[in-house]
């Protein structure tokens, strides 16, 4: 009897075979460990996406929410309430963050990397690629220095779920509770002493009148904080986990950097970091001759739809020269990632400065124990040898 866990860490570790058996034997399947469907097939994930009176954000888009933040951010929105905290965010983010990125960028990569000078061996996880995404963040919110290790360890616990209870435990929840306190405190700090990083564009940003409320903003600037950090560390380690298994790619990226970002858009597909995300059905839909009621839950496994043979030939090889078009590691529709941009920028300059520093990295050869999450997929570490 075929069952899909997302709370199992055999899936935490390779979800791939379950994913095959879902596309061909069960497109719309109903998961009782779960208690949701799952889609599996990316023809199904991308109308799922468009289809948003269908498929609903508004509950919540994380396999097991966290308390407050459904309806409230922009992942949790439906239009028009969304399409306006969109236009919002995305002015504030427009003017701020990629013009001012690239030189901290590299001058953060390049401080991390000078730390490691020397060593033989060691963990990209907390060594570079948490370090770099956290002061990334300090960067472009203004944080004060000596919050980045809280910071970041609550945000890693934020998006972890507890696989035997299957629920967001105390642990999680009260890392929650303290990054909306941190971020409520430092919105009020920064209406009083606005500046020109990205929390104070927030604050400031205005359409025809109407501003961000409070509330938006602090769980916006928690929800980023989370994504910025874990997110963005997770999908790093990926690339640089999918670079190492694969030799040739990575001789190719120093001879040539200029296919980093190819390299950047076939990891995505192919082993993205954003592995599951979740929606709420409106109203009933048949779909593969299964029949999903109002108010029933559904998985939309965008790691499955990345894999889809029927869109990726070859789908399980690594292929710096695809050039994949519509993959799924950013999602898709009204609620395609916001940070795209930010992210790819923020990967493309870590890669180059990397395989600068250490044009011979290779990936440790040893069992990976991987973060138990519902929604994402990444290393808790990560050894290479330099």
């Amino acid at each position: 009897m075929f069952r899909f866990n997302p709370y199992s860490p055999e899936i935490d570790a390779d979800p791939f075979p379950a994913y095959a058996t879902l596309r061909a034997e069960y497109p719309c399947f109903w998961s009782e460990d779960a208690e949701m469907w799952v889609l599996s097939r990316h023809k199904d994930i991308v109308m799922a996406l468009n289809d948003w009176e269908t498929f609903s954000s508004a509950k919540g888009n994380l396999v097991n929410e966290l308390p407050g933040r459904a309806g409230s951010t922009l992942g949790t929105t439906d239009p028009p309430r969304h399409d306006r905290l969109r236009a919002l965010i995305q002015k504030a983010v427009t003017k701020r963050a990629l013009a001012h990125l690239m030189a901290p960028a590299q001058s953060v990569a390049q401080k991390h990397l000078e730390a490691l000078k020397g060593r033989d061996q060691f963990d990209f996880v907390a060594e570079f690629s948490s370090k770099y995404t956290v002061d990334l963040i300090v960067y472009l919110f203004d944080l004060p220095p000596a919050d980045l290790e809280i910071v970041r360890d609550k945000a890693v616990m934020m998006v972890q779920t507890d696989p035997v209870t299957r629920q967001k435990g105390p642990e999680h929840l009260a890392a929650y509770e303290w990054m909306r306190e941190y971020a409520a405190n430092l919105v009020q700090e920064r209406k009083k002493n606005p500046g020109e990083d990205l929390l104070s564009q927030f604050i400031l940003s205005e359409i025809d009148g109407d501003k961000l409320k409070d509330e938006e903003i602090l769980l916006t600037v928690t929800t980023l904080i989370m994504a910025g950090i874990e997110s963005l560390s997770g999908f790093m380690t990926m690339l640089i986990k999918n670079i190492t298994d694969h030799p040739e790619v990575r001789e190719a990226l120093v001879a040539n950097p200029e296919l980093i970002p190819d390299a950047i858009e076939e990891s995505l597909r192919f082993n993205t970091s954003a592995q599951r995300f979740r929606r709420c059905v409106m109203k009933e839909t048949t779909l593969h001759g299964q029949t999903m009621k109002p108010g029933d839950f559904v998985i939309l496994a965008y790691g499955s739809g990345n894999r889809d043979e029927e869109v990726f030939p070859n789908a399980d090889v690594y292929d710096l020269s695809r050039k994949p078009k519509g993959h799924l590691g950013f999602g898709g529709g009204v609620h395609a990632c916001l940070g795209t941009a930010i992210a790819r920028l923020a990967c493309k300059v870590a890669v180059e400065e990397l395989l600068k520093a250490f044009p011979n990295l290779s990936k440790v050869d040893q069992e990976l124990r991987w973060m138990p999450s519902t929604n994402f997929r990444s290393p808790l570490e990560l050894q290479v040898k330099a």
